[in-house]
């Protein structure tokens, strides 16, 4: 039975007693109780140890990389503009980030710590990083440093900090170079396995605990069990001979010599012709050994360390599941549920200064409604990417029925989210590519009936106007013309033009103009334009003059209008842009004369 903390003595004393079950008899929680001296020492593995496990060892290897593999194969699905998600992800690549989380998560989990430098240009490391500061390009790195390489230096001791009970700075000391001091704002934090209470802990020195360490018994003894099993596996089959009065023969130096010359020879034949020949007197046998309960023992041992590893075998041995109707289904739903915890959880708060950063080096600002979600690790079936779709689809018909939400609105999320989910695959480029398109079938056939002559507006969009928008941001415009209204004017006829006359270019898919040649920023009235030259646009121009197109301007000159701001950098001042330019097919449109209306520059 459970006793009481206290007992109340006759005399009226109060007495403690132990909080446990105690039997005098069966030394039930007494001193004689050999589990009453069983404690727990505070667990001691050097780095080189947890180095050489992981390196020689494919169990701990696995443990260590599993999880940030995981975390980050499917990465995460920003929400925004299409330009302002294409420009983020560019920097992401352009900067490495998803490989540098992977491999310092994978060496915090290992050494129990690991930090990414948020590099932005700045000489002095020690000050606090101010995220507003940073504009288009302004993220220059992001450097992995291992917990070798980092001291903590100062302990944040106000509890009003963000940082209170951690370090507020940080000494990086390579090796053979002058330390240097790191405001910890500077710096992404992954710790390893968490240490609660890091006064108690006089080794952790800041970081966090080696996730080896708590199941490091666990990973050795199944590694020892199964090199004995491997060794076992040697003493499987013995032979066996009995000889009378073996030992006491042996006394003789002749018949020792004898018997050893002997066996050698019975060795030999053995294994040439499988007679083995031998005196009468002799008893021959053999002695093997039993593997039956061996398995079973390997399957407890490993069992312990995917539960103290928290990785189910399934994932951690890839291996299906055994038993009827097993599909390990509910473990690989558990441990992405986990997955998600550590990426939400760990990662994201981590990496929130970087994607702060990150953002406004993309985009040259912060909008408020840019944010992420991770990706599901769930990976869906194709009936059930369709099942999704069709009950999404299902969804948006729903929500346009009542009326409740702006169409245009509405038809964004849902090429969004059909895209996103899988169940439509690309929607996102075919709907831009596809834009100038208006109209359907009915439209079509209209034009097939009634081709008369009609002023015409030909253009081809930009498809990486995100990468001329970063450059202009650096160049000094506050302000440039949208992604979606960045393009190249080809014809601009008042006068009516039989469309069907002008054909169509052998580039109408899309037309790729590489880096380099002449490149110049001109004005023409309040519009900054971009000025290169083309064969193809030029060649495509006379064309559909000859096809009776007008023109207001003496020469054709293909150009890229970037903003209409009129406090846009003089000119004389900027770097015309060298990059490639990527143009879309031909879009065919009536002359508009308030085709200005409606631009506003981000």
């Amino acid at each position: 039975m459970t006793k009481p903390r206290v007992r109340l003595k006759a005399d009226g004393n109060l007495i403690g007693v132990s909080d446990s079950l105690v039997n005098i008899t069966a030394n039930l929680g007494t001193g004689r109780d050999k589990a009453s001296h069983t404690t727990y020492a505070a667990p001691v593995v050097d780095d080189y140890t947890l180095m050489n496990a992981y390196r020689g060892g494919w169990l701990p290897r696995k443990i260590v990389d599993i999880p940030p593999l995981d975390a980050t194969r499917n990465w995460r699905n920003w929400q925004a503009d299409t330009t302002e998600i294409s420009a983020i992800e560019a920097e992401e690549n352009r900067l490495g980030i998803r490989l540098k989380v992977k491999s310092a998560f994978t060496s915090a989990r290992l050494m129990g710590g690991a930090a990414i430098l948020i590099g932005t240009g700045d000489t002095d490391l020690a000050k606090p990083l101010d995220p507003a500061r940073i504009g288009i390009g302004g993220l220059k790195y992001a450097t992995v440093l291992h917990k070798r390489h980092l001291y903590a230096s100062e302990i944040e001791n106000d509890p009003a900090s963000p940082f209170f009970g951690k370090p507020a700075m940080w000494t990086l000391n390579p090796g053979g170079m002058t330390p240097t001091d790191i405001h910890a704002s500077r710096l992404v934090i992954l710790s390893g396995a968490d240490v609660i209470d890091p006064g108690m802990a006089a080794t952790t020195y800041g970081w966090g605990d080696s996730v080896l360490l708590a199941m490091f018994e666990a990973i050795r003894n199944m590694d020892a069990t199964s090199a004995n099993v491997a060794s076992l596996v040697f003493e499987a089959k013995v032979d066996t001979v009995g000889i009378p009065d073996f030992m006491r023969k042996l006394g003789d130096a002749n018949y020792s010599a004898q018997m050893l010359k002997r066996w050698a020879l019975a060795e030999t034949g053995k294994g040439i012709n499988g007679t083995f020949m031998h005196d009468a007197e002799e008893i021959i046998g053999q002695k093997t050994a039993s593997f039956s309960g061996l398995p079973d023992l390997m399957d407890r041992f490993m069992t312990l360390v995917a539960g103290a590893a928290d990785i189910p075998l399934t994932r951690l041995l890839g291996q299906s599941p055994g038993g009827l109707n097993a599909t390990g289904e509910g473990d690989a739903r558990n441990y992405y549920d986990r997955i998600r915890a550590m990426q939400e959880l760990d990662l994201g708060p981590a990496m929130h200064i970087l994607d702060e950063c990150l953002i406004r080096s993309a985009l040259g600002s912060r909008p408020d409604d840019v944010y992420y979600t991770w990706a599901s690790l769930w990976q869906s079936s194709d009936k059930e990417r369709a099942d999704i779709g069709k009950t999404q689809a299902d969804t948006v018909a729903a929500l346009f029925n009542t009326g409740i939400i702006d169409q245009d609105a509405l038809a964004d999320a849902a090429v969004n989210m059909l895209t996103e989910s899988g169940a439509m695959p690309g929607l996102e480029g075919y709907v831009k590519e596809y834009a100038g398109n208006e109209g359907g079938e009915d439209d079509d056939a209209a034009t097939v009936t009634d081709a008369a002559p009609r002023s015409l507006y030909v253009r081809r969009d930009v498809l990486n106007a995100a990468e001329i928008i970063r450059w202009a941001k650096a160049q000094g415009f506050k302000t440039t013309l949208p992604a979606s209204d960045m393009h190249v004017t080809i014809a601009f006829s008042r006068d009516p033009v039989d469309w069907m006359a002008c054909g169509e270019s052998w580039t109408s898919a899309k037309l790729e103009i590489g880096a380099g040649g002449p490149r110049l920023m001109e004005q023409f009235g309040e519009a900054r334009v971009l000025l290169f030259t083309n064969d193809d646009l030029k060649w495509r121009h006379e064309r559909i003059k000859e096809a009776g197109a007008s023109w207001d301007h003496p020469e054709y000159q293909p150009h890229i209008t970037i903003s209409y701001d009129p406090d846009a950098p003089d000119i004389s001042t900027i770097e015309p842009y060298q990059g490639p330019i990527i143009l879309g097919p031909e879009i065919f449109q009536e002359v508009k004369d308030d085709w200005q209306e409606g631009i506003k520059e981000k």
